[in-house]
């Protein structure tokens, strides 16, 4: 593995952590800033605004820059995003270094995904994507779980400035291993030139519907568990973690099953993912079988994820594709805020907790579908002329670790 992934990954490990520790501190941040729990709970909506605000700001504005320079600067801003947060004296400039923090979010994974896919043979361009994906999966299996610890032991600040310590390490890692060069010449025009493409915009659209299954089960995982499963709750967190390794090993798996069969995979996945939520929605009342199926939904669901980060950067055709590859992470953001909207609107509607279930799985048969209007573009783009990468363009050779 070139050791510049490893930095990606522990880039990614930190985001993931200071984006999901946030949702299990809420009592602790509350009780430190005298203020009530639903308020604290702003800065998860907070948070999702300044990613969706910085992943086209910042990555177009990094695009005169190395992708090496580019990241050590988001960096920078994670890093003073979590310091200025773990020092917060109000709950307002809590909230300001939260979403400064975000800012750094969807550009960093937008940016690392073009550059991590650039650091190896083109036929392990998904799996280099994955490994750096591994390390937010990593942060919900690690890093939230410890991160609460800490908050309740000992206190919240410290976790956000463990944090930003590991956004320290992160530039370290980046600045030794990264590639100068890494990437290629691009500027705004060409980037936005890729948006005029309709392949594009197909995988965009499959992000927004494919993964609102997702979000549209999982934001409501707990009260599945406890009201329907009967599983006690202080054994959610543990079931939790067991969400978190299976997607450990989903985004591993689906980098190797992307770069094989591509698109295919994607479709059929998708179509796996319809079936299980199926079943889930069935037996979702018998503990073994709730807790089996959850974690082979998770599993599914995040093997598709570096597949798709990978095609919308193919499908740009044009050298660099970090626009288009910061705009999916947007994607999957609107997808998060999608899922979990229509999840609530059936809850409310009086049909119960399985219903969120039937919706993810109409989503997921929708995404299969425009997954293999995707493929069937592909194939037909197969013959056509790829652009010739700008001048002084060349693909890395990896510095193996």
């Amino acid at each position: 593995m070139p050791r510049a992934l490893l930095a990606l990954a522990i880039g990614a490990f930190g985001i993931g952590t200071t984006e999901f520790v946030v949702m299990g501190m809420l009592p602790e941040i509350a009780d430190g800033l005298g203020v009530s729990v639903s308020a604290v709970g702003i800065l998860i909506s907070a948070y999702a605004v300044g990613v969706v605000v910085g992943a086209p700001t910042l990555t177009a504005l990094g695009l005169r820059f190395t992708p090496r320079q580019t990241l050590v600067a988001l960096m920078v801003v994670f890093v003073v995003g979590n310091a200025l947060a773990a020092v917060a004296p109000s709950y307002g400039l809590l909230v300001a270094a939260r979403v400064l923090t975000a800012l750094a979010h969807g550009s960093f994974f937008g940016v690392g995904a073009v550059a991590a896919r650039r650091l190896v043979p083109p036929d392990r361009a998904t799996q280099a994507i994955s490994l750096m994906i591994t390390g937010l999966t990593l942060a919900n299996v690690v890093g939230v779980p410890l991160g609460t610890f800490v908050a309740q032991q000992a206190s919240w600040r410290v976790v956000l400035g463990a944090i930003a310590l590991i956004g320290v390490v992160t530039i370290a890692g980046l600045l030794a291993w990264m590639p100068s060069d890494a990437g290629e010449p691009t500027d705004l025009r060409a980037e936005l030139h890729a948006f005029r493409r309709g392949q594009v915009w197909l995988v965009l659209a499959l992000t927004m519907i494919g993964f609102s299954a997702l979000f549209a089960v999982y934001s409501y995982v707990s009260p599945i568990l406890t009201e329907l499963g009967g599983i006690p709750s202080h054994w959610v967190t543990p079931v939790l973690a067991l969400f978190g390794v299976g997607t450990t090993v989903g985004t591993l798996a689906g980098g190797r099953l992307g770069d094989r069969y591509g698109f295919s995979f994607v479709a059929v996945g998708l179509l796996a993912m319809a079936g299980v939520l199926g079943l889930f929605a069935v037996l979702a009342r018998t503990p073994v079988a709730a807790v089996a199926l959850l974690v082979l939904f998770g599993t599914i669901s995040f093997a598709l994820g570096p597949v798709v980060q990978n095609a919308v950067i193919e499908a740009a055709r044009v050298p660099g594709g970090s626009l288009v590859s910061a705009a999916n992470q947007g994607a999957f953001n609107v997808a998060n805020a999608v899922g979990a909207a229509l999840g609530a609107l059936v809850i409310s509607q009086g049909l119960g907790y399985t219903a969120p279930m039937w919706v993810g799985a109409a989503l997921a048969v929708v995404g299969a579908g425009l997954a293999l209007v995707v493929r069937a573009g592909d194939r037909a783009a197969a013959g056509e002329v790829v652009p010739v990468p700008a001048p002084g363009a060349r693909r890395l050779q990896p510095d193996a670790a």
